[in-house]
Order: C-alpha cells, then structure tokens, then sequence
C-alpha cells in the first residue's frame, strides 16, 4: 500500500458548550473539548481504573452550526475526522502546538429525553420547525408506512 491514511473516530461526551467563531466571509468554526473514557481492572490490585483523554474537536461551518443548535455539555456524540497539529507563537515569541480532531461527520448518540434530563432547565424537545405540523400545511394520509420520516 503506497498511501497514507489520517483517519480518526471518536466517542465521547462534550466537556463544554459549543463555543463559535464567525469570520467576515460568512464562515464559520466551531470548537468543543470531547471526553473518551478507557477503564480496566488492574491485575495487581483487582481495582477498577479509569482514564480519560480529552481531545479538541474542531467542525466547520454549516456542521458547526449544527452542533452549536443541538449540542450541549454532557451530550454523547460520534466524531469522525483527521488529526491536525497547528503551531503558533504565544505572547512571549515561544512556538506552542495545539493537536486537533478536524471533523467532518459527526451523530449525535444522546436521546432527547437523556438530553433533556441532564440538562435542567432546557427543553427535551428540539424538533425542527419543519417536522412541526401547522394549520397550512395539508394533512398527511395515515396510511403510508413507507416514508422514512
């Protein structure tokens, strides 16, 4: 095999709200630590380990808007994309590297009653305004069961 592969997948839960970027061209990034969980039992001493890695989730315009609308801390989420280091210069000239997840396809894995009842105070239904029936809109047959929505 001649080529090379940057490829990640990620589950985890957000460690964060969304927190959005927009940029004068219309664009847009957003950015959420993500949280991946490894437990074990040590052999020595029988007793349950847990580690967490944090990773820094980077998603771009229409998706990062997406995860700002219906993403909140604690949410479990799929995350799949590339590894990305970034070098820059802080305030006193030293280079610093950050590594990033740049994603391109996420799913969102919690329920909206899991959501819901994890964040007090916000509400479990998040239906977008399209999948709400209205007063103009004609009604649907009952019958046909093989729509996908």
């Amino acid at each position: 095999m001649s080529g090379t592969l940057n490829k990640v997948m990620l589950i985890g839960h957000l460690g964060d709200e969304v927190k959005m970027h927009y940029f004068e061209g219309g664009g847009c990034v957003g950015r959420f630590p993500l949280a991946t969980n490894e437990t074990y039992t040590n052999k020595q001493t029988n007793e349950r380990v847990t580690n967490t890695e944090w990773h820094n989730i980077v998603v771009r315009n229409k998706g990062a808007e997406i995860c700002e609308k219906y993403l909140s801390k604690g949410d479990k989420v799929y995350i799949e994309g590339r590894i990305k280091t970034r070098k820059w210069q802080d305030e006193g000239g030293n280079d610093r590297f950050s590594t990033e997840i740049q994603c391109n396809d996420f799913t969102f894995l919690t329920t909206k009653n899991e959501s819901g009842s994890a964040n007090s105070g916000q509400p479990q239904q998040q239906k977008p305004q399209a999948a709400q029936p209205s007063a103009s809109q004609p009604k649907v047959e009952e019958g046909n069961d093989d729509l996908p929505f």
